[in-house]
């Protein structure tokens, strides 16, 4: 992939720097190493949170809202500008198809123009209360946040997350996933040409058991955005909590899809099998469970390997349906779940193109029928290219296997019956539940996050800016 920037160099306080030590970026699609990028640690983050600071007392803490908003709208013209570019890198470093990259950078561009759009207008209130006294509500940034973001869709969450942190006058310390850092790297180059003052936007790059954990517990930090795995999200809130620190969490999920007897099958089945495989099953809020009524069954599993038995996985830049995994450790992982579902009914497999490279983390998605709700592969969020069909009898059963999962992210309802909708849509536990659809095209405006081992905290449309501002009461007396 073509670079722009130095890879090795970090970014704090409005200067990009080298680091003592460096981490190895590798291409998922040849397992070569392509870059070395900068590997951070404690004390470059000490140093971040002290520009951030810096920023809040300067330039960027007295900047009027509307002046906000221009340079993340510019900043979001220059990812227009550059998406191409942006696109190539992330599918170099994590893997996905360019067509799903480019998707991604066009995303991240929309979230910085609306976020550009809503700083003048997320507003406080006036409270009626005692005579002789007004009493007004004022929304104002945290401080210093802090943002740790994953390695499966770095430009997506760096908008959702980075984007609404900005546009609420926070000053940002940024730790991109060791495995896929170049996007949130160039994201920053491009903040510097729209025009970001010094200390706004700080990324350190580095392992998760340094730079990471150095972000989560330092003092200095005033809010944390994460996005992961549960355990690491444990580890996370906990750090913060010794500072009294909020945090945002999402934490992935194992996302129900609900499709009844009378559902208009044609429509249903390609949103039925493309969030269960897109970045080849690697996303938080894959259709990773497909739950199907026992009259339409036998139909349903059979159309959906149908499509199976043409998906291709193969190099990103071949743009095929999928691409590798992250990395020779997660293949392995979605690999020891394939093991455990031996013994269950195999409906379906895609395949690895023929001239997959050799060194490239590749696996063919599986379709298994007939999944005893509580076995592993229906219980556990596999974060592979892995769906499963489990059949029911009513939507009292549909219901209980749905949210028979520690998780609660996304859940999709196929159904022409308006009251089934409106019935399960409260039934169901998810943070969003979508009616003859999924995912509804990513939805910038539409509020994202879970419950239970999902997560807790809102990202995406104006609940983020609530999430990443606190609300300060004024009351005056006048007589």
């Amino acid at each position: 992939m073509a670079l722009w920037f130095d890879p090795a160099e970090y970014l704090v306080g409005g200067r990009w720097q080298g680091a003592a030590a460096s981490l190895p970026a590798e291409d998922p699609s040849t397992g070569a190493v392509v870059a070395a990028i900068a590997r951070g640690g404690a004390a470059e983050i000490d140093a971040a949170v002290a520009a951030a600071a810096r920023a809040l007392a300067g330039p960027w803490g007295r900047m009027a809202p509307a002046e906000r908003g221009r340079i993340l709208a510019r900043l979001g013209r220059l990812v227009e500008e550059r998406a191409e570019d942006l696109a190539r890198i992330e599918a170099g470093d994590v893997g996905k198809p360019l067509a799903q990259a480019r998707a991604d950078a066009r995303a991240l561009a929309r979230y910085l123009e609306f976020y550009g759009g809503a700083v003048d207008k997320t507003h406080g209130e006036t409270i009626p209360y005692l005579a002789g006294y007004t009493v007004l509500t004022l929304r104002e940034p945290h401080g210093v946040t802090g943002h740790i973001v994953p390695w499966n869709y770095p430009l997506q969450i760096i908008g959702r997350s980075v984007g609404a942190a900005l546009a609420m006058g926070n000053a940002c310390v940024l730790k991109p996933a060791e495995q896929a850092s170049l996007s949130a790297l160039a994201f920053a180059r491009l903040g510097d040409e729209a025009g970001l003052p010094a200390g706004a936007l700080n990324v350190v790059p580095g392992l998760g058991a340094e730079a990471g954990a150095a972000l989560a517990g330092h003092p200095g930090i005033r809010h944390l955005s994460f996005t992961g795995s549960v355990a690491t999200g444990r580890a996370v809130q906990a750090a913060a909590a010794a500072n009294v620190v909020p945090v945002t969490l999402e934490l992935g999920g194992k996302s129900p899809q609900l499709v009844f007897a009378d559902a208009d099958l044609d429509r249903a089945l390609p949103f039925l099998v493309a969030p269960g495989i897109q970045n080849a099953g690697q996303t938080c809020s894959a259709a990773a469970r497909i739950l199907v009524e026992r009259a339409v069954y036998p139909e349903v599993v059979a159309r959906m390997a149908e499509i199976y038995g043409r998906l291709v996985a193969g190099p990103a830049l071949a743009d095929h349906d999928l691409g590798p995994l992250i990395s020779a450790a997660q293949k392995a992982r979605v690999g020891r779940y394939l093991e455990a579902g031996r013994g269950l009914a195999l409906a379906a497999r895609g395949r690895v193109a023929a001239d997959a490279p050799a060194g490239g983390h590749y696996l063919a998605p599986h379709l298994f029928a007939d999944v005893p709700p509580a076995h592993v592969l229906a219980q556990e969020e596999i974060f592979g290219p892995v769906q499963v069909v489990i059949p029911f009898a009513s939507e009292a059963e549909a219901v209980a296997i749905a949210n028979g999962t520690p998780y609660g992210l996304v859940a999709s309802l196929w159904t022409e019956n308006g009251g089934r909708q409106l019935r399960l849509a409260r039934a169901l536990r998810a943070g969003q539940v979508f009616l003859n659809t999924y995912g509804a095209g990513g939805g910038v405006e539409l509020p994202f996050g879970g419950t239970g081992q999902s997560g807790h905290g809102r990202e995406k449309g104006f609940e983020a800016l609530r999430g990443f501002s606190t609300l300060k009461t004024v009351a005056a007396w006048h007589g």
